[in-house]
């Protein structure tokens, strides 16, 4: 008769956050931005991807190596009116308004939908008054829309998901640095 060992639970990476979200940009023109940007989304586990009033060059995403069309929906709505996010869905704008709040103060909802601006534009006013929230990150100029895509999914993942506190001082955590617990699981809550 042969004893089994306790097994470790696996360990999952990238650390996934509650909620959900997903990434999409309005009027968007250049199909490797959106490709870069699509990459981006299925890498950091987005839900689904968008456009609104998209080029029909840029529904090409060329740039997408990552296949992520095949492993998540992507929607092509025509114009604003047509959007149609899931009940609950906070829109939130990326745009360099003066009224916007800084990214790295910003709390994301628990379910949100990310919309950038074109690459040679802003959010159209129209879509601006839709969303809950606008975002800006702090750059002196605007920077590429896939790029600023994956700097808001990543401040998603940093600050919503389950990661050991930074140190005090340059470098990584120890080998034995805790991952920091939600705040339900201070309180004792499951689930």
């Amino acid at each position: 008769m042969s004893q089994q060992m306790p097994q470790e639970p696996v360990a999952t990476w990238p650390p996934s956050p509650r909620g959900y979200f997903a990434i999409g940009a309005e009027r968007m023109s250049k199909a490797l931005n959106l490709g870069n940007l699509m990459r981006s989304a299925h890498g950091f586990g987005a839900s689904f991807t968008f456009t609104v009033g998209a080029r029909y060059q840029a529904l090409e995403a060329r740039a997408d190596t990552s296949k992520g069309q095949w492993h998540l929906p992507h929607y092509n709505w025509g114009s604003v009116a047509d959007m149609a996010l899931p009940q609950g869905c906070k829109l939130v704008g990326v745009e360099l308004l003066d009224d916007a709040i800084d990214l790295p103060s910003f709390r994301h909802p628990l379910r949100a939908a990310y919309v950038l601006g074109p690459e040679q534009g802003s959010l159209s006013p129209e879509l601006v008054a839709r969303c809950s929230y606008v975002v800006k990150i702090p750059t002196s100029f605007c920077i590429n829309v896939a790029t600023a895509g994956a700097i808001v999914m990543y401040d998603r993942m940093r600050t919503m998901a389950r990661f050991a506190d930074r140190p005090l001082r340059e470098g990584g955590p120890g080998p034995a640095a805790a991952v920091r617990p939600r705040s339900r699981d201070k309180l004792g809550s499951k689930g």
